[in-house]
């Protein structure tokens, strides 16, 4: 097995094949679910490529968004996504985020939250941006038990090569269930606590669809899959393939579940 330089989450039309294309359904729904008010000032913290930035124009009428991600080349592929005045766009990381005189309305964080080394003080940082009342809501996968085109992969990656669990999102991110979202915002001062699932299906057309995103590098699974050597990633390739049994039609239907949280600003 090689080693290549962990690039993660660098490349953002790799992302949009892996992920990306899931995070624009989810986003709409996570805005179904939250109902925040039109004409509010709003924060977003970790924009990646702009599915939640996007949908925040396209269904709650904005005043202002500040949309924030420490990846250069995620906030460039947002920025053209998203042609408005209204929307700006600044390289932060969740450790420093901006602020605006009076507070921000609503902060919204949409697939991030998983990934910070320190949530709760991030959580803490966010109460202090917003204005009296102001809302905050935030949405994860759910690796444990809804993302079931990636159960699949990790646990026939760990089959394989059990070094594959070390990475296994399933297998982590204890913060991706719903009492410890309740939790972290309940100990960040936030009141009216409340948490949601939020499900879409993900289809793809064939095995290919499925498996090509994989090679691209962005993505935990991503970039497993380019430390393998050749013959242990055609390996891994075919114990997919052989699980994932297509319908009738060539297209493989799963479903992916994430858990969202809200709470107001005491």
């Amino acid at each position: 097995m090689t080693n290549p330089p962990n690039r993660t989450w660098e490349g953002a039309d790799a992302y949009e094949a892996f992920m990306g294309r899931w995070s624009r359904p989810l986003a709409q729904k996570f805005l179904d679910w939250l109902q925040p008010a039109r004409r509010a000032h709003w924060l977003e913290v970790g924009c990646g490529t702009g599915a939640l930035t996007a949908a925040i124009f396209a269904r709650r009428q904005p005043e202002s968004v500040v949309a924030c991600d420490p990846s250069v080349p995620f906030l460039e592929h947002a920025r053209a996504q998203v042609p408005d005045d209204r929307a700006a766009f600044v390289v932060a990381g969740a450790e420093d985020l901006p602020r605006r005189e009076g507070g921000f309305d609503a902060i919204v964080s949409g697939l991030v939250f998983n990934f910070l080394p320190d949530p709760a003080q991030v959580a803490s940082s966010i109460r202090q941006r917003l204005g009296p009342r102001g809302l905050f809501a935030a949405y994860v996968w759910d690796y444990s038990d809804g993302m079931e085109f990636l159960r699949a992969f990790w646990e026939e990656a760990n089959a394989a090569d059990p070094s594959a669990a070390a990475r296994a999102e399933h297998l982590g991110f204890s913060l991706c269930r719903p009492p410890a979202l309740v939790s972290l915002l309940k100990t960040a001062g936030f009141a009216e606590v409340q948490t949601g699932a939020l499900e879409i299906p993900t289809e793809f057309a064939d095995f290919d669809d499925y498996w090509q995103p994989f090679l691209g590098g962005t993505g935990t699974g991503p970039n497993f899959v380019t430390s393998l050597d050749p013959a242990s990633r055609d390996h891994l390739r075919e114990r997919l393939r052989r699980r994932l049994e297509p319908a009738a039609d060539g297209r493989i239907r799963l479903k992916a579940r994430a858990w969202a949280v809200q709470g107001l600003a005491s």
